[in-house]
Parts: structure tokens; C-alpha cells; sequence
């Protein structure tokens, strides 16, 4: 077993949620293989790096701030390949409807090395459960990254 091989890949997945949760695009696309196939439960599925990166650029404005967790990875390395099990705690809150959506998934991951080191190549994830809620007055957003006025 390639212990350092395994942490590249743990450190590829966990520089996925990031730049995911900080909107940093950039960065999140050079997570994906050009040619990425991603599933995000029933609902989505893209082909295409491309696509992938400009759907959730379009779907996640300042407005909305996530929050990923991935733990528990399962990883077996063959080569230039490996597969991945990972289990995904998420929070997603919708600020300008005071919505707040919780859920928790498992990711399977196909990934590759080429040039550019470990890349996803495929993932996708099958939800375990997923439940939304209405904040009430009482909650107010103190601080985010993307406000430009104060929440409340």
C-alpha cells in the first residue's frame, strides 16, 4: 500500500470541498479531469469539467454559503488509478430565504494521474438523507466572506 499516494489523493478531495465551499473556481476546476463525470445525487449530472465548474458557479452566489465535510476515506490505489469512498456531511444555508438545508451522502470517487498529478475523474454520491429548514427571526448571519451588507 502507497501511504503517500493515498494522503495525495486525500489532500486532492479535501482541496475539492475547499475551493468549492470558498468559490474559488479556479481552483476547483484543476480538482476535475477535463473529461469528469459528476453525479450529485438524483437530480445532477454533468459531463465535462467545463460544465461541472460553470454549474456551480452559476447555482452558489455569495447568497448561499456551504459547507463541506468529507471523512472515513476508503482508498485503493492501482497504478495511475484509484477509487474512493468518503463520507459527506454538508450544510447548505440559502440566506436570502432563510433556508437552511442539511444532509449526508456518500461520495464514490474514480480518480487519475496525469500531468497535473491526482485529478478527479468521477464522482458522485448517493444521499442518505437530506432535510431544510426555515430559520426563524431569531437567527441572524453575523459574518460571511461574501456579505456586503450586514445580515439580519
Amino acid at each position: 500500500m502507497d501511504l503517500a499516494v493515498i494522503r495525495e489523493i486525500e489532500q486532492l478531495k479535501y482541496r475539492y470541498l475547499r475551493s468549492l465551499d470558498l468559490k474559488l473556481w479556479d481552483d476547483f476546476a484543476q480538482t476535475l479531469t477535463e473529461d469528469v463525470d459528476a453525479t450529485y445525487g438524483e437530480r445532477l449530472q454533468f459531463s465535462g469539467r467545463d460544465r461541472v465548474v460553470g454549474y456551480m458557479r452559476e447555482s452558489l452566489p455569495g447568497s448561499i454559503i456551504t459547507l463541506h465535510q468529507c471523512h472515513h476515506p476508503e482508498i485503493a490505489v492501482d497504478g495511475d488509478t484509484a477509487t474512493g469512498t468518503w463520507y459527506l456531511e454538508d450544510k447548505v444555508l440559502v440566506t436570502e430565504h432563510r433556508l437552511m438545508l442539511t444532509g449526508a451522502s456518500f461520495y464514490t470517487d474514480d480518480y487519475r494521474r496525469g500531468e497535473r498529478g491526482w485529478q478527479i475523474a468521477k464522482t458522485r454520491y448517493i444521499r442518505t438523507f437530506e432535510a431544510m429548514e426555515s430559520l426563524p427571526e431569531s437567527w441572524n448571519l453575523l459574518a460571511s466572506r461574501w456579505a456586503t451588507t450586514p445580515a439580519g
